[in-house]
């Protein structure tokens, strides 16, 4: 006689895992990632994840809550609810984002409402989209030649608006620009009054994944360049002095050799 195995009893302390997927690879997800992926009774994932992730989480139902700029996307506060209910039925929620969960992946909203309905919050960190970028293209967001810091910035405000690029630029910085795909023209015009017109420019369009595709350019080619070659989303755009070390003839080399691997 065949017998059902028991449900998963009701666990003491409700918990959600902000679980960050990294840029696509999935080679490049955390340990604790993929333990707590094995765990999972309930997986929200978000767009930009990777969709073989879900053979990580093999006891979990799936729920996709897709959001990707200038697409129809799941309403925020309803992905909220869905991860308050799940986790007050006592199931292990896991919610994957793209890149690092706490970066433009509006975590903290989530962290406090879910915090405010008492349930606990453990975040996995991960790799972000603009470390995978820079390691595909074989440098270093910092130099000590060059600058000493590095800027991470989304390329539009809450209100559709763009952010102070003059103040951006005169600080000295690598600029790491997320969802900047469709804006690369009005942010090179908005840098260039500020930025010299050969500042070394790098655009790499879903890095670490198979279709990956980089460009380097300066800021003043930046924008018919990107055109030229029909760069899309996801991508990011990397910009200052260091980024020029990506024009050293090793490294030329190494981006025409994933090129042709890639075509």
């Amino acid at each position: 006689m065949h017998r059902q195995s028991p449900a998963p009893p009701r666990r003491d302390r409700s918990e959600v895992v902000l679980l960050s997927a990294g840029p696509g690879d999935l080679e490049l997800l955390t340990i604790k990632a993929a333990k707590a992926l094995a765990a999972a009774e309930v997986l929200l994932l978000d767009d930009l994840v990777n969709p073989s992730i879900v053979e990580l989480a093999p006891s979990a139902r799936v729920i996709r809550v897709g959001k990707r700029g200038g697409c129809r996307s799941t309403p925020q506060a309803f992905i909220c609810r869905l991860m308050r209910r799940y986790a007050l039925q006592g199931l292990r929620v896991v919610r994957a984002k793209g890149g690092d969960a706490l970066l433009f992946g509006r975590a903290g909203e989530e962290i406090a409402f879910l915090r405010q309905a008492g349930i606990a919050v453990r975040i996995v960190n991960g790799i972000s989209a603009g470390f995978a970028a820079a390691a595909s293209l074989g440098v270093s967001l910092t130099h000590r030649e060059h600058c000493h810091g590095v800027t991470f910035v989304t390329a539009h405000t809450r209100d559709d608006g763009e952010p102070d690029w003059a103040a951006l630029a005169a600080t000295g910085t690598t600029l790491a620009i997320y969802m900047g795909m469709r804006r690369i023209a009005s942010i090179a015009a908005a840098l260039l009054p500020h930025l010299p017109a050969a500042t070394p420019v790098a655009v790499v369009q879903a890095a670490s994944q198979p279709g990956e595709k980089p460009l380097l350019t300066t800021l003043a080619c930046l924008r018919d360049d990107a055109h030229a070659l029909g760069l899309g989303s996801p991508g990011v755009i990397l910009i200052g002095d260091a980024i020029g070390e990506a024009a050293a003839p090793a490294v030329q080399a190494m981006l025409r050799s994933q090129a042709s691997a890639h075509a």
